[in-house]
């Protein structure tokens, strides 16, 4: 078994020695992304001598994955974006992180986990207090395309896929980009600053469909356009196939593009094996009410792989809110997380993008002012109530005035829907 830094409870014999060694850790979470880290931190400043065990299946470095699609044009390399090592977390944290180590069953009545280290068939037993699923967030399965050449499409969600990505670029200029949401745009916009030739597709008309009216979204797309980036909406590709040392991609419309590289950025969907491997309730993500707390009251999840009360947040700041909020509340202050107004910060550097978006389901209009270089979306209701809004270009100086009157993203009351 690996350990990491200081262990402030007894700690593991080693996996070759002994298969069912228990120790004991009143808090453990499992994952050491920007959920788990954040927490732990969060944590350590409200109870800086409890028992604190972090596992993960990596190696625990400490990296902002949202950089990630942000990176390339900046000459960043994988080592350039892990921060801190395990190590240094472990010291950092006063704590003891597992690392390249599996939970592998998750004994909710006696509170043991059972977990595993990478390429060994010993495992030991954790006993927990309480215990944090920080377990993020995936790439959604890939459609199935004809030809092949499916198995040579790259994904970015950790470290080691962008080490990966990276060192294939080596050499390559052209680049197919599948997917035009927020990270896709990210890509493209980060790629083609790098100096690479970008075409994006997406199977809606405009970029970031789901989360910008139409008008925002060909103010985006025009602005990435003029800086040399190929968008084709409305289509999907087809058909993936090698053609020499490069590719041949098909598209659903006829067209056929030729690139040297093809990267996927089709969405993330919540890591909840674990949960529904331990018959917590899992709805999009794990199913958490706003104490962050699961369907048993000893389990809490946070991050990308949470749904809180109804509500699957993405992004950073929803994060952090949480960490401060979970740790009050793992520390014996009980504190429910209650989001304000969440505007998202797009990384695309070359047409600044915000984003607010209404609820799901939220009933009213968007009503668009055009800037000198940018759109002004305003998502209104009938009383004329703002309950999201989309700003591209210049139109981002009207961030600080619409987040102070927007509606926030959760009412007061909690739907305990768990």
């Amino acid at each position: 078994m690996v350990l990491v830094g200081q262990a402030p409870t007894k700690p593991l014999s080693s996996a070759s020695q002994q298969s069912n060694t228990t120790t004991a850790a009143s808090l453990v979470i499992i994952g050491t992304g920007l959920a788990g880290y954040n927490l732990a931190r969060e944590f350590r400043k409200l109870a800086p001598r409890s028992p604190l065990l972090l596992i993960t299946a990596d190696d625990g470095a400490f990296y902002s994955k949202p950089l990630l699609s942000a990176s390339f044009s900046h000459g960043k390399t994988a080592q350039k974006l892990s921060t801190s090592s395990a190590e240094e977390m472990a010291r950092e944290l006063d704590a003891e992180i597992l690392v390249h180590t599996r939970v592998i069953h998750i004994d909710r009545p006696k509170k043991i986990l059972t977990i595993q280290q990478d390429g060994t068939e010993h495992v030991s037993k954790v006993h927990y207090g309480q215990l944090v699923l920080a377990t993020g967030a995936k790439c959604r399965k890939l459609p199935h395309y004809e030809g092949d050449a499916q198995a040579h499409i790259f994904r970015i969600n950790n470290l080691r896929d962008y080490h990966r990505f990276r060192t294939a670029m080596i050499g390559r200029k052209r680049i197919l980009l599948l997917g035009a949401g927020l990270i896709g745009c990210e890509f493209a916009n980060d790629l083609i600053q790098a100096g690479f030739e970008v075409d994006l597709v997406d199977q809606e008309k405009w970029p970031l469909a789901t989360l910008l009216p139409e008008i925002a979204g060909r103010d985006l797309q025009s602005a990435l356009e003029g800086y040399g980036v190929r968008f084709h909406g409305d289509t999907s590709l087809t058909r993936i196939e090698k053609s020499g040392a490069s590719f041949k991609a098909q598209l659903d419309n006829g067209e056929v593009i030729k690139t040297d590289i093809v990267l996927a950025a089709l969405g993330l969907e919540a890591n909840t094996g674990l949960a529904n491997m331990a018959g917590l309730s899992v709805q999009r993500g794990i199913a958490v009410d706003r104490n962050l707390q699961t369907s048993d009251p000893s389990v809490y999840a946070l991050g990308d792989c949470a749904e809180i009360d109804g509500h699957q947040l993405l992004f950073v700041a929803p994060l952090i809110a949480c960490a401060k909020s979970l740790a009050q509340t793992l520390s014996g202050n009980p504190s429910q997380v209650n989001f304000g107004v969440i505007p998202v910060a797009v990384k695309t550097t070359l047409h600044p993008t915000t984003i607010c978006p209404p609820r799901p389901g939220a009933e009213g209009a968007w009503q668009i002012s055009r800037e000198k270089s940018g759109v002004c979306a305003e998502f209104r209701n009938s009383r004329g109530d703002l309950l999201g809004f989309a700003l591209t270009g210049n139109a981002i100086a009207h961030r600080e005035r619409l987040s102070q009157e927007c509606q926030p993203i959760m009412n007061n009351q909690s739907t305990n829907n768990r």
